[in-house]
Order: structure tokens, then sequence, then C-alpha cells
């Protein structure tokens, strides 16, 4: 004859509440949690705060404790925001939201680092920015001798033509090109009998010229009317309009 033997079946929730019991008790949990929650708010009220309000502190970072591929020169910036006709300033300026993502990566960095992270730098459109009056943003820390450290990036990534749609922009050169580029194209849509019955090159050219005088002198008065200027002069402004 064989003995049945009903063994009780696990319950790991039941188990869960053993295991923690062993490390603090049901009544102190929740002020332990509580506490935990209170002290990570006001880290991140810290942070928010550096961020918000900025200055030009130089960060001693351990350089063993880095990845190589985050270190950037300043040269390195200038190029990515000429090209792109974006801004690298002061995060105080910054008026886009900051995800908690940030936070966290910066709350990790700080962790690692054993500092407190100062000097914060942004590279986004200008749009994104609250400019003094005269779509994915990349997060710096100053490691000094022009060099920057990425933290971290976020939100959409750039329209993939931008950099050519901003490529007029960049120099007065380019700019120029793009007007005699344009103009010509104006010259050669007028009409051969239009100002004499059989055009000559010569002709043609004196055309060119008026059209290029006129489509510089509008591309000036906009220019000058809205105070823009050639991203080479403004990456590092803090002007709205330039």
């Amino acid at each position: 004859m064989k003995l049945k033997v009903n063994l009780p079946r696990t319950n790991l929730e039941v188990q869960l509440h053993k295991s923690r019991e062993k490390r603090i008790s049901t009544e102190n949990i929740l002020q332990q949690v509580q506490d935990i929650f209170e002290k990570e708010a006001k880290k991140d009220d810290k942070i928010l705060n550096e961020i918000y309000t900025g200055n030009d502190e130089i960060n001693n970072l351990n350089l063993d404790l880095l990845e190589s591929h985050r270190i950037f020169h300043l040269s390195d910036i200038e190029r990515l925001c000429i090209d792109y006709r974006l801004r690298f300033l002061d995060s105080s300026y910054f008026k886009g939201e900051i995800p908690y993502e940030v936070l966290s990566k910066i709350k990790a960095l700080e962790k690692e680092q054993q500092i407190a992270l100062k000097g914060f730098k942004i590279v986004a459109p200008s749009k994104l920015f609250k400019l003094e009056n005269a779509d994915d943003p990349l997060l710096f820390v100053p490691m000094g001798n022009d060099y920057f450290y990425l933290v971290h990036k976020w939100g959409n990534d750039l329209h993939p033509f931008r950099k050519l749609i901003m490529w007029p922009f960049r120099h007065l050169e380019n700019f120029t090109l793009v007007l005699l580029g344009f103009s010509f194209l104006l010259a050669l849509l007028i009409p051969d009998g239009l100002f004499s019955p059989q055009q000559t090159t010569t002709q043609f050219f004196i055309i060119f010229f008026f059209v290029f005088k006129w489509v510089a002198g509008l591309s000036i008065f906009y220019g000058i009317k809205k105070g823009k200027n050639f991203s080479s002069a403004i990456w590092q402004s803090k002007y709205y309009n330039a």
C-alpha cells in the first residue's frame, strides 16, 4: 500500500513577503521608499536647476572612466553647427523640456565620476533656445581645453535634407554661389526677343547681371530686415535675430 503525501504548494508572493521581512518590517517599508523618492527628487531638482541656470565651470572628469567616442573638440561641434545651422549655447538658454532620461544619464555619470556636473552646454536649433533679441538637442559638459563630453542626445532626428537646405547659409561664398545660379536660371527664362530681335551673348550676360543685382538686392533687404546672419557667425550667438 502506497502512502500519498499532499505537500502544500509554494506561494511565491508569500515567500517574497518573508524575504522582505528579514530585511525590513512592513511598517518601515513605506517610510524607506518615501525617503528614497524624496532624496531622488532633490537630486533631480538640483540637476535641473544647474541646467536651467548655467555657468562656465569646467568639470574635472576622470578620463579613465569616460567613453572615448563621446569626447569632442570645439572645432567638431562648430562644424556640425555650421553644416546644420544649429546653436551651441549654455543650457540656461534652452527652453525645451528636459526628459527624465537625461537626468538619469547625468546622475549615472555623476555617480561614476563622484562629482556634481556643471557648465552644461546644448547643441540644438535656435527655436529651442530662449535667445536674446538683438528638432534634436545634444547635452555636453565642458572638460577644459575646448574639449566637451557628450552626456546625452534626445528628441527626434533632424530632417535628412537639412544639411543640404542649410548649405547656402553656411558662409557668404555659399550664399553668393546660390544667388548666381538662381539668377542664371531666371535669365534663361527671359524670352530672347524681349529686349532685342536677336539677343547676343553679351546682351544675355547684361540681363543676367541685372537679374543678379535684383535677386541679391531682395536677399540683402530680407536678411537685414530679419536680422539674419550666416551659420559660421551665429553658431555661438545668444541673439535671436542673427
